[in-house]
């Protein structure tokens, strides 16, 4: 099958994990941090104080995912969708109405858990259990939401919060996701996704379906974890000290907002071109490679303090994100089967909102003091070009019981 055919006979289903990713941004960090001005203004915060807040309303999202995450196994997609976009709805309702601190860190919660979390983790898991054959395909199309969404939500948060105020964006972020993503996604979902009997009789047969019990127990999972966390630590923590780095380097804020362009252009052709070879090759052998392109662009931003380094760094980083987030999207069901992934995927998905929560606190706490930035990204490269060895190690692993 060609993948033009596999996308035309595959709309209603690929939309839908695409459209998932996209309504996510509601609960991501680029899409959130835009109000971070105006609640500190507001309510007299400072940026330590915010910084707080949000990290502990998303390291709550993270230990609260593994129990709400195993719906997936349990529940339609239609029906985790319809409940994952109301709660994200009334959580934007709830930033655009809040009053007090508290109220600020209970809307930090919701955001976190419904679009980073649970938006994000029913995306990549639906793709990955209704496509074997082609899951490499199907996973590399849903990815492709999140660089959409980092694209054009930040602008579209400033044009209505410059015509309505940021209480009016968050209001209309609300009606956005009760009057367009739910219907669409109601509608797309109503449907299950069947395989074709070509399909079925393509696809090999997938082994040991574990439980999440005997994947937690298996020190092979713990070892990839942190590997294939190491973007979302390394990424969350340079973009929320960009202002910091900005200023050691004697760059432009202007100047490294633009490089974002370059880096959701390196998500997009990594997912694009990773799906095909996952399919060919299996994600088990390219695992080794998910970190390379991370690993040169932290020697780059370390060592090279031109404006360039801003744009090369940005774009190894979202070649990296693209590769790494379609590869583990399509590596745990290979290697752990799909009747339980939605409770794997959940432990293993709070762990990279957790490496993403604590890399922004664990840093500005060497920033306080006084560890060389140039030095904290050193050790950064360091730490992935450890793992490009343990990943290798546990590709063959994996490859050698697959073969048992």
């Amino acid at each position: 099958m060609t993948y033009i055919a596999f996308l035309r006979e595959n709309a209603r289903w690929l939309s839908a994990s695409y459209l998932l990713a996209v309504f996510s941004g509601f609960g991501q960090t680029f899409f959130i941090s835009l109000s971070g001005g105006d609640l500190r203004a507001e309510f007299g915060l400072s940026h330590g104080d915010l910084g707080l807040l949000y990290m502990l309303a998303t390291l709550g999202s993270a230990l609260t995912l593994p129990y709400v995450g195993r719906s997936v196994d349990h529940f339609p997609v239609q029906r985790i969708a319809a409940v994952v976009i109301t709660g994200l709805a009334l959580f934007c309702l709830a930033m655009a109405t809040t009053f007090s601190v508290w109220m600020i860190a209970l809307a930090f919660y919701g955001l976190r858990l419904c679009g980073q979390g649970m938006m994000t983790h029913t995306a990549i898991t639906a793709a990955g259990r209704w496509f074997s054959a082609r899951r490499g395909r199907a996973v590399s199309i849903a990815v492709l939401g999140f660089p959409t969404a980092e694209a054009l939500f930040p602008l579209c948060f400033v044009v209505l919060s410059n015509a309505f105020g940021w209480r009016g964006a968050w209001t209309v972020s609300a009606l956005v996701l009760a009057l367009v993503a739910l219907p669409v996604l109601m509608m797309l979902l109503s449907r299950d996704r069947i395989p074709s009997a070509a399909e079925v009789a393509s696809v090999k047969p997938e082994g040991r379906q574990w439980t999440r019990k005997e994947a937690l127990s298996d020190p092979r999972f713990w070892l990839v974890s942190c590997g294939v966390n190491a973007p979302a630590f390394i990424g969350t923590t340079i973009f929320f000290h960009q202002v910091y780095l900005v200023e050691l380097r004697g760059w432009t804020l202007e100047l490294f907002a633009s490089s974002f362009l370059l880096m959701a252009t390196g998500v997009v052709c990594a997912s694009l071109v990773i799906g095909p070879l996952i399919d060919r090759f299996s994600a088990r052998q390219l695992l080794p490679f998910t970190l390379m392109p991370l690993t040169v662009g932290c020697f780059v931003l370390a060592n090279y303090h031109a404006p360039a380094a801003a744009f090369i760094f940005m774009a190894l980083v979202g070649i990296s994100n693209g590769f790494n987030s379609t590869l583990v999207g399509a590596f745990w069901p290979e290697v752990y089967g799909t009747r339980h992934m939605g409770a794997i995927r959940s432990v293993a998905f709070s762990m990279m909102v957790f490496a993403s929560a604590a890399g922004p606190g664990l840093i500005g706490w060497l920033i306080d003091l006084n560890v060389p930035f140039d030095r904290q990204v050193t050790g950064m490269a360091l730490y992935c070009v450890a793992f490009i060895a343990v990943l290798t190690l546990m590709s063959r692993a994996y490859r050698s019981n697959a073969l048992s």
